[in-house]
């Protein structure tokens, strides 16, 4: 199972030495209170650090290279208590090397209307003293994520908690590797992709691995190994009737069963957490992998089919941030273009990750149209209803760009019986005319990372820490409007 190591955000107070020590020392346990309190939050998976407040420019500095340096420090919370002059954060942000995330709260949710005085307005002075501090991150051009309101709401909390999730995801991209079994599909030109730059931009490292060597690793996996992997099927799915011990496909099964704890090896063996493979190269394999990869999707995992690698990392990048649920590579298959039910049925081949299911999932066999193998055992399953986003990762040549839908998950109301793949539908916005055209306009491609978790704000979060442009498309997405931004986007990162 892919693992995520519990990493600390840093949460640093400004201030200066102006007030006197008996205001600083307020600040200091003012500050440790919102730390407290977020620490006890269930909305912030991450532990949040309590740091001494800096009041020097010499202390924001050392503070800053020490965050840069540290290893486990992920991100940097920073809060002014009172009024920071910011020339003092210039030369300790021009080091900085972690995501920021600038909160502008107060310890006090009201004004003490008949105790308020100097000294009250003296420590509580945030109202200001961000402006001050906030004004420096923009004459810098340093990009950093704002969050207002008062530190105990759920609100401002979930915020916080997803930013942390994201700040995870970027850190981890120098751990992240792609391990490719073949090429990518034939002629196919959105699955590529300029690898080299993707390790430059986002400390991803891809790399090609032949499928003999995965068939090798399979030909190691004993019966016993199969026999209790087989066992934990039983326990999580349903199973198709001849897909049970002693029918027709049981074997297939078990195969499935041979090819996940290969993978899993081969994988964890070389330190890779999102993998990709074709249907146009499986010399040596008896089926195309579908149950084995849900299954390695359902523990964390990356994919991309046919070999696009872009999709696979951003489905694991997406993943931590989701903290895997609710989250899958997808592809767009199919409209349902009746005025009163225009939507999008997303499906695969095979690999669709059960996080999204509404239902238990169920082991099934059928045959594959192509890639000219046995048929293969998938999970069949319904997705479930709710605001999601589609999004697409693809290489404009010289820079990434990455799509951002956001759509509304809906109920299958058909049964498709003769439809043995996991699918879920969504609603296109504003429209399904205006959300396909800019979707097409913007370049996204057809093999996308859907998730019920992730938001549009997490993932413009991201794209602002990758600095990669990104373009998002929702109930207020107009098409003129759209075309001159990408006209002028097209300008801006040609020069960045």
């Amino acid at each position: 199972m892919v693992k995520v190591s519990k990493q600390k955000v840093w949460f640093i107070t400004g201030s200066q030495h102006l007030y006197g020590e008996e205001c600083l020392r307020h600040v200091a346990e003012d500050a440790k209170y919102i730390v407290d309190t977020f620490n006890q939050s269930s909305y912030i998976s991450l532990d949040i650090v309590w740091k001494p407040t800096v009041k020097t420019p010499e202390e924001v500095h050392t503070l800053c290279m020490e965050a840069s340096r540290d290893e486990d420090c992920i991100g940097v919370i920073t809060w002014m208590h009172t009024f920071s002059p910011s020339k003092m954060w210039i030369n300790g942000l021009k080091i900085l090397t972690k995501p920021v995330l600038h909160l502008h709260t107060q310890r006090n949710r009201e004004i003490p209307w008949d105790t308020i005085d100097m000294d009250f307005m003296n420590l509580n002075q945030s109202a200001h003293g961000d402006r001050e501090h906030g004004f420096i991150y923009t004459r810098m051009g340093i990009n950093r994520k704002v969050v207002v309101g008062y530190f105990e709401d759920e609100k401002v909390q979930k915020r916080i908690g997803k930013w942390a999730r994201v700040a995870l995801a970027a850190s981890m991209g120098h751990t992240l590797k792609v391990a490719r079994f073949g090429e990518n599909m034939r002629e196919v030109a959105v699955t590529e992709g300029d690898k080299v730059e993707a390790q430059v931009k986002f400390r991803w490292s891809i790399n090609g691995y032949g499928v003999g060597d995965l068939v090798e690793e399979m030909q190691k996996v004993t019966e016993k190994e199969i026999d209790e992997l087989m066992g934990i099927y039983e326990e999580h799915y349903d199973f198709a009737p001849d897909c049970i011990a002693g029918e027709k496909f049981y074997e297939s099964v078990r195969e499935q069963a041979k090819m996940e704890i290969a993978l899993e090896r081969f994988l964890e063996a070389r330190g890779c957490s999102a993998f990709t493979n074709t249907f146009e190269d499986l010399h040596g394999m008896k089926q195309l992998p579908g149950l084995a990869t849900q299954r390695l999707m359902e523990k964390g995992y990356g994919y991309g089919g046919e070999g696009d690698w872009k999709v696979a990392a951003l489905t694991r990048v997406m993943k931590i941030i989701a903290d895997n649920r609710g989250t899958s590579f997808m592809e767009d298959y199919t409209y349902n273009m009746a005025p009163e039910y225009e939507c999008v049925l997303g499906a695969h081949m095979l690999e669709v990750c059960p996080t999204i299911a509404s239902n238990k999932p169920r082991i099934e066999v059928h045959p594959l149209s192509i890639g000219d193998k046995e048929d293969p055992a998938r999970l069949v399953f319904n997705g479930g209803e709710g605001e999601a986003v589609c999004a697409s990762l693809i290489d404009m040549g010289g820079r990434f760009r990455l799509v951002i839908a956001q759509v509304e998950g809906i109920e299958l109301e058909k049964d498709m019986p003769n439809l043995p793949v996991a699918r879920t539908l969504w609603k296109l916005k504003p429209s399904m005319e205006i959300g396909a055209t800019a979707w097409i306009l913007a370049g996204g491609a057809h093999h996308t990372v859907f998730s019920y978790e992730v938001t549009c704000e997490d993932l413009v979060d991201w794209a602002e820490m990758m600095d990669i442009e990104y373009v998002v498309i929702n109930e207020k997405t107009d098409i003129l409007e759209l075309k001159q931004m990408l006209r002028t986007n097209e300008f801006i990162w040609k020069f960045r």
